[in-house]
């Protein structure tokens, strides 16, 4: 990567599934684009463009078959801005919106060209552990990838004029597609699973789902970041939309000073016909605890990184060896990083010089061995970040017994990077 101004060979363990897939990011990915821990979701992978898989908007759905990879097309047809996706099955009737509304997106385009969900259907062979996830891994997980948003539109179709949707939703690439799928089980199976190119979804926005699901769950596995205040804000909307009040003017009004202190506030067209609006107080999360393990491994399954740098050195053979685990998060969470690294008892907090981030960094070999690798042994990721860390512990090893200093071991470790080997 470059790191301010300086390139060092930093191999990242890519949330990929391939063999250590080598990524050059130029920029933190939340950060660059304006992004906050409010938003938590997976926006952009640099990569080639020969990489890239088909991009075109065929909708597909995998169907409950005795037969395996048998897919069904689906016919399309646009409704008020999303789309209504008709299955050949009598049974389902499927309305797939679009992926948030244009102002999230750091290149404004109009809405037409967004890409649409297709709800998957997929083989119950694809749930691993199927009822397994504990609970607080889902608030990590929910706590780096999860989103707690509140649409309000324009439409005639409304007595007032105005539409007012509440969705909780978690993003993810489509690689850790199985991880969504035992989120929708651990949730009783009420949502949608969505995708979108090469990202996958999962969306509640069922009020009644809300209410007595998606909600109780937070507020008994409560949220550790600042994702938290708006979680209570989107629950003060949600209860209103459930008691009818978003019908009611003065209903309506007291949603829009509440989503005026959320995520990305009011959007521009809400602020041009509401001109009377009083942002309710925000809530400051401040929490001096970690409670429970299990929101460390679902936070890091979505924001942290295990890393390897190999860089020129005076040594035999030329090269040493370095691993580093880290968990980068909005400079507004600093607190919370620190509460992380007293935790671990371990590491250093870097800032970053240009974008609003700081991350937890550690690199000493004897608090991986010792700390973290055991950890995550006890408290183990999933998916393919999951297979990342099993390729880096397997570095790890080799380190450990002092092969990394030989031509032979550190062979091995490009071996293991899927990199060409040294001559």
């Amino acid at each position: 990567d470059k790191c301010f101004g300086k390139t060092l060979n930093w191999l990242k363990l890519s949330n990929s599934g391939d063999i250590l897939k080598l990524l050059i990011p130029s920029h933190i990915r939340k950060y660059m684009s304006g992004q906050n821990n409010y938003l938590g979701m997976v926006t952009s992978q640099e990569m080639n463009e020969s990489e890239m898989g088909y991009r075109g908007s065929k909708s597909e759905f995998i169907k409950h078959d005795p037969q395996p990879n048998i897919i069904n097309s689906v016919k399309e047809q646009r409704v008020d801005g999303s789309w209504s996706i008709k299955a050949k099955s009598k049974k389902m009737l499927l309305r797939c919106t679009l992926m948030g509304f244009e102002r999230s997106y750091q290149i404004k385009i109009p809405s037409k060209q967004l890409n649409y969900f297709s709800t998957l259907h997929s083989h119950s062979s694809q749930v691993q552990n199927k009822n397994s996830l504990n609970p607080w891994f889902v608030t990590g997980l929910a706590d780096s990838e999860g989103t707690f948003t509140v649409i309000i539109d324009k439409t005639e179709k409304r007595t007032l004029g105005w539409r007012v949707q509440a969705k909780f939703q978690i993003g993810l690439h489509l690689r850790d597609l199985s991880i969504l799928l035992q989120v929708q089980e651990f949730f009783g199976g009420i949502g949608s699973i969505g995708k979108s190119r090469d990202m996958v979804f999962y969306s509640v926005s069922s009020v009644k789902d809300l209410t007595n699901t998606i909600i109780p769950h937070f507020l008994n596995y409560y949220l550790l970041t600042q994702k938290q205040a708006d979680f209570l804000l989107f629950k003060s909307i949600v209860d209103l939309i459930f008691n009818k009040q978003h019908l009611t003017m003065l209903g309506l009004n007291q949603i829009i000073n509440i989503k005026a202190s959320m995520n990305l506030g009011l959007s521009q067209i809400v602020r041009t016909h509401f001109i009377d609006i009083v942002p309710v107080n925000r809530p400051l999360i401040k929490n001096d605890i970690i409670p429970d393990p299990h929101w460390i491994s679902g936070f890091v399954n979505g924001e942290g990184t295990f890393d390897l740098k190999i860089y020129k050195s005076k040594t035999k053979t030329g090269y040493a060896v370095q691993l580093r685990f880290r968990i980068p998060q909005h400079e507004r969470d600093t607190y919370l990083i620190e509460v992380l690294k007293k935790y671990f008892d371990s590491g250093k907090i870097e800032k970053h010089t240009q974008f609003s981030a700081v991350t937890l960094v550690i690199v000493k070999f004897s608090d991986i061995i010792e700390k973290i690798i055991p950890f995550f042994d006890k408290y183990p990721l999933i998916g393919t970040k999951q297979k990342d860390f099993k390729l880096w512990c397997e570095i790890a090893s080799i380190m450990k017994d002092g092969s990394h200093l030989s031509i032979e071991g550190l062979n091995l470790i490009r071996k293991i990077l899927g990199r060409k080997e040294y001559r």
